[in-house]
């Protein structure tokens, strides 16, 4: 399976501009590569134009969701849709949206943890569901957005539910960039499965980020990684039968003992 994370520069509170530049993106990449899934970063619709959502926000994603089942049916690709703003009743949430390559939506997910040093509390609802499994092509995945990554209990959760693959779209800044770097390790060696992540580029209110999109393999071998400041597509061959032979030689899931610590 050849997985694609679109590594790309996004243009603040401009969904239409972000849209045009997507779609592009997914064709080029397609029609070169010929990707079983592609990824894209979190909030790419908008960036992280918090107080602008009110008005930037896709309204049930009502916008998004038709574009994203298009590409995917035309270039016969699964998406992991890396999240937009939703709106809806009131609340603004960040949502990972999962397209099959049928057109399909198969998945969302709401961003569980808010980042408090961006003050996304004060714009952004939580998510109210507990985070679950996927499947594309018959292999178990999951998907987890930016500030998740600091808690490996949720990535945990997701490899207890069997996930093989765990997607992780961010916009990780680049201040930060050694804590992405090593958590993506961390959590790959720890739950013994793949770390697929799509990070974005760029600037914004002073915030560089840190590109580095990566694919880490069930034992922590980083088999692609992209550039901290340029756009491109960071791709892999994944083979998610590596996972139970990884599980078997390190056997940690049978060596828990959850009883004493949860």
């Amino acid at each position: 399976m050849l997985v694609s994370s679109l590594q790309m520069d996004i243009v603040p509170g401009d969904p239409a501009a972000n849209r045009a530049n997507v779609a592009e993106a997914v064709r080029q990449e397609a029609d070169n590569t010929g990707p079983d899934i592609i990824v894209l970063p979190e909030m790419w619709t908008t960036a992280y134009t918090l107080p602008e959502l009110p008005d930037t926000a896709d309204y049930a994603g009502s916008r998004t969701i038709p574009f994203l089942q298009e590409l995917a049916v035309k270039h016969g690709v699964h998406l992991i849709g890396g999240s937009i703003a939703w709106k809806e009743n009131g609340d603004i949430f960040n949502r990972a949206l999962v397209i099959n390559k049928h057109g399909k939506l198969i998945y969302q997910y709401d961003k569980l943890h808010l980042v408090p040093m961006l003050d996304e509390p004060a714009y952004l609802t939580g998510g109210r569901h507990k985070c679950r499994i996927f499947e594309l092509d018959g292999i178990k995945m999951g998907v987890v957005i930016c500030y998740d990554l600091r808690f490996p209990e949720l990535l945990r959760h997701l490899a207890l539910q069997g996930a093989q693959v765990i997607f992780v779209v961010a916009e990780w800044p680049d201040a930060r960039r050694d804590h992405w770097y090593h958590l993506q390790i961390a959590r790959a060696i720890e739950n013994q499965c793949y770390i697929v992540s799509c990070n974005r580029i760029g600037s914004y209110n002073d915030i560089d980020f840190a590109g580095t999109s990566m694919v880490i393999n069930p034992s922590g071998h980083v088999l692609a990684q992209g550039h901290r400041y340029q756009e491109q597509s960071v791709r892999s061959s994944i083979q998610p039968a590596q996972v139970p032979e990884v599980r078997k030689q390190v056997p940690i899931f049978e060596s828990r003992r959850p009883e004493f610590y949860e």
